[in-house]
Parts: structure tokens; C-alpha cells; sequence
């Protein structure tokens, strides 16, 4: 019966497109398409929205946009919307190097975590930090320090720190819920504002003309959420502040030894302990040379080795290129470094090819359908329309459009569960007001970016959000509750700055104005809280 439910909105929405869409280009003058260049371009996404709110999937709430998009190009025509969806939609996506570029990069990712987990190098660490960390305040602060060293990737990070500072943790009477939003809060908003990254390469996705890179960069420091996260969970574990739900765990942590509230842990084994001979080198040299390697990967691409200054090849690098093959020298690099330290036999690596492969097959879904989503509404004109339509409209408002993108992309993803859905729909819209070089332009998409992984953070379906859980083993619904009060918070005060980068668009004044407003407003909380006690 669930699964029926979920069914019919999607056949219910194809049945309304194709009965009014039909009439209305029944009406249409010649070859002329009725919907380019109107609102109808934009049904597309707009149904792909619906669809996730309603029915929380992804996958098929994305496919069903990208038919719907077919069906208004063709004029409904069964041979026109096929083709156009496979060979114009899918297929294209897929045979453009430079998407090509970013998947081959996120499967070497997979097979680099798995290698990593595989040959003992999280295991290693986490030994390491159970004889060195000594208090609560510290245990804290080393899972927010491993968690932004693990920038990469946010499954990367949630799977490894879950399992590296569970024992640590756990020593120092800190609450598996406190643990678990302490690696969420250490994934996605840290990838957002990484520049070598699986996000960073899907963001560069979709910016065309290779400019991706480049305005990826130029919108860290207009990330407010990503940036005051970070603010928020130091201020936390050195003020020893908790509120919320949250307040409720630590202190039974704390005072009665009970990590988990009385709540049954999350018992799934997620990760093996690896090779007991693994080392913490074997988990730092290879993100080490990751992080070197795409970066020269990227100022090659940029064609620094031609005689262009670092400055201006990394801005003009092609991030597909970049990061393909500097993942790809790690992979090799690693094989022969973990071949030469006798951790993993060569026949033990390649059988982690596969499981690397796994791994990133629904970040591989979720770009695919989302390119493919895009690739419609541009053949509808849907950029094209926007532009017009606020330009023309709403040029009183430009002030308010961080904000309102920031509120939008929060609600889309927290409905969906998925921030790179989120970019799918929404950057591409952004770019089509907004030129590269408008300042406005680029806090706007920051402000999706921000508000993509506000949503997700809090959204009980994210796949961030519970592989955090798994990582802490702690109960999902319990970290979901403990961590929303915390994320709305950090989400209130991102708003605020928004509004003032609207009306001033210097980040210089913005974002410390953004960093003293979550400290003032944390001190403030604190203080309540003692005066309730």
C-alpha cells in the first residue's frame, strides 16, 4: 500500500502534464514550441520538487522531471520525448568529458576510502588518539580536527570518523548523539568549502565554459552556514554548552555513564577494523598526496607548466581534469606505498576496486539525473525565461535574493535529503540571472550551496545524515532530534547575514560581522540557560 501511495502522485503528474500540455500545443502555430521561454519551462524541476517532497525519492522524482522535460520539447511525441531524454539527456551527460571526468574521480575516491579503511590507517588513528587525548574538551576538538582534515568527501568523513573516535569519545563520557552531530557537522559543510572535493568537483559540474572552479572558490567565504558551523562546534566544546535535546544526553553521558539515553544503539558494523599492522601514516599520506596531486593537477590544467601564473591557472583550471588525474597518480602512488609497507597484498586491493565502486554508485545516480534534469530545462529555454522574469520584475528585491535562495535551497533540500539534487535544480537557475562576474550572483549561489547543505543536515533522510548515525552507532531518530536544534540555529543567524550581503556584498565585513553574531548569539544562550537552571 506504501509503495502504491508513492506511485500514483508520479503517474498522476505525468497524467496532468500530458492532457494540458497536449491541448496546449494543439493550439500552437507551426513548428513553433509553446513552452520554450516560458513558465512551462521550468515544470521540469518544479516537478521534480513536488515529486521528492511527496514521495522522498530521489531517483525517481529526478527521472520524472527529465520525462516530463522530454514530453514538453517533443511536443509529446513518443519517438521525440525518447529520444530526446536518452540521446539529448542521458547519453549526452554521460559522454561529456568533463562530467565523465568528475565520475571518474568520485570512483577513485571510493576505491581510496576503501583501500584507506581496508589496510588499518583509520583503525591506526583511532589508537593513536585514545593514548593521546586526555579530556572531553579535547576528545571533541581532535573529532572536529579529524573530520575537517578528512575534507574530500562527506561519505569518506562520516565512515571514517564514526569509527576513529567512537573509543575516544566514549572514554570521555561524550554522548553518541553529541559524537554523531559532531561528524555530521564535519562532513558536508566542510566539503562545501573545500576546493579539492567530490563537492567541490559536482558544484564545478555545473557552471559551464570550465568556469566552475572558479566560482566555486570565489563563494567560500559567502558560505555562512559551512563557515559558522565550524565556529559553532568549537564554541560548543570550549564553553562546554549544550542546549536542546542535546543537553539532555550529555548530561546522562556525563554524570551517569549512559551514552545513549536509555535509546538502543544503532548496532550495524559498518566498516571492518582493517590491517592491525595499519599505521596513522596510512591514513594521512594518502589524503596528503590527494590533496597535492589535484592541485597540481589543477594548476597544469590551468597550464601553470606554460608559463601562467599559480593564481591565474588555478582560477582557469578545468576541475575535472584537475582532480581525475590527481586522484588518479594517488591511487597509484598508494597501491605501490601500501604494497611497499606489506599492510594489503595486491590481490587484497583489487578486490576493493569493486567496493570502491559501490560506494559512490548513488552520488554517480544522483549527478546523472540531475545533469540530465538540467540539460532540459535548457533545452526548454528555462534560463533564458528567469532572467527575464526577474530582471524584469523583481529588479526592487535583488537585495533579497541571497536570503530567498538561502530559505529555498534549505526547504528543497531537507524535503529531498539531498544536497546535490539541490544544486542540480537551483544553481543552474541562479547562473541564468546572474553572469559570473556579478558579486550578487556569486553570493547567490553560495547561498544555495549553504542552504543545500543546511537542508541536508537536517534532514532525517539524508544520506549524510544517517550514515552519521551508523558512523556514532547512535539512534537515528535521536541524532536527527539532538542535531536539528543546533542546525536551525547556525541556519537563523546564516540567514540574518544573508540579508546584510545582499544590500553589501563585501565579504570582508560580512562574514566577521556573520562570525561575532554565532558567538554573541551562543554567549547568549549559554546565559539563559543558566538562568533557568
Amino acid at each position: 500500500m506504501r509503495r502504491r501511495n508513492r506511485i500514483l502522485p508520479i503517474l498522476a503528474a505525468i497524467a496532468v502534464v500530458a492532457v494540458s500540455g497536449i491541448s496546449l500545443a494543439a493550439g500552437a502555430d507551426g513548428d513553433a514550441n509553446p513552452f520554450h521561454m516560458t513558465f512551462w519551462s521550468l515544470l521540469p524541476a518544479i516537478i521534480a520538487i513536488a515529486l521528492a517532497l511527496i514521495t522522498k525519492e530521489v531517483y525517481s522524482s529526478l527521472f520524472v522531471g527529465i520525462v516530463v522535460g522530454g514530453l514538453l520539447y517533443s511536443g509529446f511525441s513518443f519517438e521525440g520525448t525518447l529520444t530526446h531524454v536518452f540521446n539529448d539527456g542521458i547519453v549526452s551527460v554521460l559522454s561529456d568529458a568533463y562530467n565523465v571526468g568528475i565520475l571518474v574521480f568520485l570512483v577513485i575516491l571510493g576505491v581510496l576510502v576503501a583501500l584507506i579503511n581496508k589496510a588499518g590507517g583509520s583503525a591506526a588513528f583511532g589508537r593513536w588518539a585514545a593514548v593521546h587525548i586526555k579530556t572531553r574538551v579535547g576528545a571533541s576538538l581532535a573529532t572536529v580536527c579529524l573530520g575537517v582534515l578528512i575534507f574530500i568527501d562527506d561519505y569518506f568523513n562520516c565512515l571514517t570518523v564514526g569509527s576513529v573516535m567512537r573509543p575516544v569519545t566514549d572514554k570521555h563520557g561524550i554522548s553518541r548523539a553529541k559524537l554523531a552531530y559532531l561528524i555530521d557537522a564535519t562532513a558536508a559543510p566542510i566539503c562545501i568549502i573545500a576546493p579539492v572535493s567530490s563537492w567541490a568537483a559536482a558544484v564545478s559540474s555545473y557552471v559551464e565554459e570550465g568556469n566552475g572552479l572558479y566560482l566555486f572558490i570565489r563563494a567560500i567565504p559567502f558560505n555562512f552556514y559551512a563557515i559558522l558551523t565550524i565556529v559553532m562546534m568549537i564554541v560548543l566544546s570550549l564553553a562546554d554548552l549544550e542546549f536542546g535535546p542535546m543537553a539532555k544526553h550529555e548530561k546522562n553521558a556525563r554524570e551517569k555513564g549512559d551514552l545513549f539515553s536509555g535509546v538502543k544503539a544503532y548496532s550495524a558494523s559498518l566498516n571492518e577494523e582493517g590491517n592491525p599492522k595499519g599505521k596513522v601514516l596510512d591514513l594521512i599520506l594518502p589524503i596528503a598526496v590527494l590533496i597535492v596531486s589535484c592541485v597540481i593537477g589543477m594548476i597544469y590544467s590551468g597550464g601553470f607548466f606554460e608559463g601562467t601564473g599559480f593564481i591565474d591557472a588555478f582560477s582557469n583550471s578545468d576541475a575535472s581534469v584537475g582532480l581525475m588525474l590527481g586522484s588518479a597518480v594517488t591511487l597509484v602512488i598508494t597501491v605501490i606505498y601500501y604494497l611497499f609497507r606489506r599492510v594489503l597484498s595486491f590481490s587484497d586491493m583489487m578486490k576493493e576496486i569493486p567496493e570502491g565502486f559501490k560506494s559512490m554508485v548513488p552520488a554517480i545516480l544522483i549527478l546523472t539525473f540531475a545533469w540530465s534534469l538540467k540539460a532540459m530545462t535548457d533545452s526548454l529555454g528555462a534560463k533564458q525565461f528567469v532572467e527575464t522574469l526577474v530582471k524584469g520584475s523583481a529588479s526592487s528585491f535583488m537585495s533579497l535574493l541571497p536570503a530567498i535562495v538561502f530559505l529555498i535551497a534549505c526547504f528543497l533540500a531537507f524535503a529531498t535529503g539531498t544536497s546535490w539534487g539541490t544544486f542540480g535544480i537551483l544553481i543552474p537557475i541562479t547562473l541564468g540571472v546572474f553572469p559570473l562576474t556579478d558579486p550578487l550572483g556569486i553570493i547567490c549561489v553560495s547561498a544555495c550551496m549553504a542552504g543545500a547543505v543546511c537542508g541536508d543536515h537536517c534532514s532525517p533522510i539524508s544520506d549524510t545524515t544517517i550514515m552519521s548515525s551508523a558512523g556514532a552507532q547512535c539512534d537515528h531518530v535521536t541524532h536527527v532530534s539532538t542535531q536539528l536544534p543546533y542546525a536551525i540555529t547556525v541556519a537563523a543567524v546564516s540567514f540574518v547575514s544573508y540579508l546584510l550581503a545582499g544590500l553589501l556584498p563585501n565579504a570582508l565585513i560580512v562574514l566577521p560581522f556573520a562570525i561575532v553574531l554565532m558567538v554573541l548569539t551562543l554567549i547568549a544562550i549559554k546565559k539563559l540557560r543558566k538562568k533557568d537552571a
